[in-house]
């Protein structure tokens, strides 16, 4: 929720300016945190404003062991699937030419999104927000 936000925050920022200074969204970049259907809702936001999802990182341990050495996974293992994943996700950011003036949604837009992926509930989004877990068992 909070990365859908996020982005939905920087589209607003981008529309802000779209006509008086040329700014425009390329798309969105889907970092998997391995949640049910994320690649389907990352693509459903990104066609809801108005844009693309560009890539599809999928989650790999080896990120967390090259930056327990400080090193990029390219530098730690650049012949690592991840590393495959960074360079396609460059290519395509380099070669994007559709680049779009976003719509963004309004909160309960986003809330309805993750209603209809199941990672929210009606439930959850109506007498749950804002109590911590201890409060809801």
């Amino acid at each position: 929720m909070m990365a859908m936000y996020a982005a939905n925050n920087i589209a607003r920022g981008i529309l802000k300016y779209a006509h008086s200074g040329g700014v425009r969204l390329g798309g969105l970049i889907c970092n998997s945190r391995k949640v049910d259907r994320e690649d389907e809702l990352i693509m459903n936001l990104a066609e809801r404003l108005n844009t693309q999802m560009i890539h599809f990182v999928p989650r790999d341990n080896i990120v967390q062991h090259a930056e327990l050495r400080r090193m990029t996974v390219n530098e730690y293992a650049p012949d690592s699937n991840q590393a495959h994943e960074y360079r396609e996700l460059a290519k395509k950011i380099i070669n994007n030419k559709k680049l779009t003036i976003p719509t963004p949604l309004e909160m309960d837009e986003l809330e309805a999104l993750l209603i209809e992926y199941g990672l929210l509930d009606d439930d959850t989004k109506n007498t749950e927000i804002g109590k911590p877990a201890s409060a809801t068992k």
